[in-house]
């Protein structure tokens, strides 16, 4: 830790970014607060994933900057010895998981101490069934990740994405596709570590009641920008129309179901039976004569 640190580990100053012609993010600004968890939300497609991959320099910023620990984030292309640096002090834990499926559960997590350090596998081990007894899974370490539940394996990427005590850790979607029990388990898990270990979490999440409840600030993103932030008693009751629909799962709102293009009357009209039209035409020209 630096000697006098920021409040915020995580900063975004005025950031834009975009996928080829389509913008994700504009000119946007928002601090992750240090030792707390910090819910990113927002409708599918709002950047909240994106908002991940910036903050591991897979992404670079089109405008603006991102900065870790109050500096700005090394870049891939110019500096990728220090961007390596500050990636080794954090954790993610993928969408399912994404563990090694050919490598078992030990040697999952044993993978970035193994790649990151010269540790003896003595101590390695130590660490690994310190890492897996913090999730519960101690006794699973032998076996396979075809052998484990969604649930567990869920568990072990996160024993994996705490290998190297980072000081931050991100979680893209740790409750999608779970049942109630691990849903609750991975929830608890979240809390728990990020308390015991003094981390700082972003979890990026669709589940409403479980976030809030183990969340101590909630962002929500939309339209690129950010539309509500806060305290999750605060976002809830925010007066926003797009928040306000979001949060209470409402069909109709700013959020439309169809997306935005051509209307049914232009697609159906000009498409329909396309082989008739040179006749139709015709037959109207005919009846002008």
């Amino acid at each position: 830790m630096p000697a006098d640190p920021s409040e915020n580990l995580v900063e975004f100053d005025s950031l834009t970014f975009g996928y080829g012609d389509r913008p994700v993010l504009d000119s946007v600004s928002l601090s992750i607060p240090r030792g707390k968890v910090t819910a990113l939300m927002g409708a599918s497609g709002g950047g909240k994933t994106t908002v991940l991959r910036l903050i591991g320099g897979q992404l670079q910023a089109t405008q603006g900057q991102v900065l870790f620990d109050g500096k700005p984030l090394p870049r891939a292309d110019t500096e990728a010895t220090a961007l390596y640096a500050a990636r080794r002090r954090m954790g993610m834990l993928f969408q399912f998981g994404a563990l090694f499926t050919d490598i078992s559960v030990f040697d999952n997590v044993a993978f970035p101490l193994r790649e990151h350090t010269d540790l003896s596998e003595v101590l390695i081990r130590d660490i690994v069934l310190m890492k897996l007894g913090a999730v519960g899974l101690r006794n699973a370490r032998d076996l396979m990740p075809s052998e484990v539940s969604g649930g567990m394996a869920r568990r072990v990427a996160l024993a994996r994405a705490i290998a190297l005590d980072p000081e931050l850790v991100m979680y893209d979607e740790p409750f999608a596709g779970l049942d109630p029990i691990s849903l609750g388990t991975a929830a608890r898990l979240i809390r728990d570590l990020n308390d015991a270990m003094g981390l700082t979490s972003i979890v990026v999440s669709h589940d409403l009641d479980e976030t809030f409840r183990i969340a101590d600030r909630v962002i929500v993103l939309a339209n690129g920008k950010i539309a509500a932030q806060g305290t999750p008693d605060e976002v809830r009751n925010s007066t926003d129309p797009l928040v306000h629909q979001f949060v209470n799962a409402l069909p109709d709102g700013p959020v439309r179901f169809h997306y935005p293009g051509a209307s049914v009357e232009d697609d159906f009209g000009a498409g329909l039976n396309p082989v008739a039209q040179p006749a139709k035409q015709a037959k109207q020209a005919g009846r002008k004569s």
